[in-house]
């Protein structure tokens, strides 16, 4: 009996208030502790500055603010995912980065309508795991500064 091959997809699940979060892998360059960010003047609340890691500048969001969860302090114990999407890279403060998984293609459903008070259009699917509920994001979304606004990436043609 020949069984069919199926797909699946390597993630990085990570923490923001309690929720489990997941990342493509090909979109991550590496998970960093907290470091001293330097604010920059900027108009939205999420953008908290730029770092610099091992001699590149990078803006850093705050997940949380972000996706519209509730402030939290920054501190040493949040983590900072080094994030790629095009030819930008971009730090994103998460509360923990818990651990890396394969998760089958096939058992990615499209997200809800409303789910976990994010916004849809920055989820790309959702993702039973065991008895975890993974929200995969949607990073072009996360990274587009509004509707009407340009990127901070440029779109990919499609």
């Amino acid at each position: 009996m020949v069984q069919e091959m199926i797909k699946s997809q390597k993630m990085i699940v990570f923490d923001l208030e309690g929720g489990e979060y997941a990342l493509p892998v090909e979109w991550i360059g590496s998970i960093e502790s907290m470091m001293p960010i330097t604010r920059i003047p900027h108009k939205e609340d999420y953008v908290k500055g730029v770092i610099n890691l091992r001699g590149v500048v990078i803006p850093v969001i705050d997940l949380r603010l972000r996706l519209e969860r509730t402030k939290t302090d920054i501190n040493e114990d949040k983590r900072i995912i080094i994030s790629r999407v095009g030819d930008q890279e971009v730090g994103l403060i998460v509360d923990e980065a818990n651990d890396v998984i394969d998760i089958p293609e096939n058992i990615i459903e499209d997200a809800p309508e409303v789910i976990d008070s994010v916004k849809p259009e920055y989820i790309s699917g959702v993702a039973k795991v065991d008895e975890r509920l993974l929200i995969l994001l949607d990073m072009h979304h996360i990274l587009s500064l509004n509707s009407e606004d340009s990127t901070w990436v440029e779109e990919e043609d499609e």
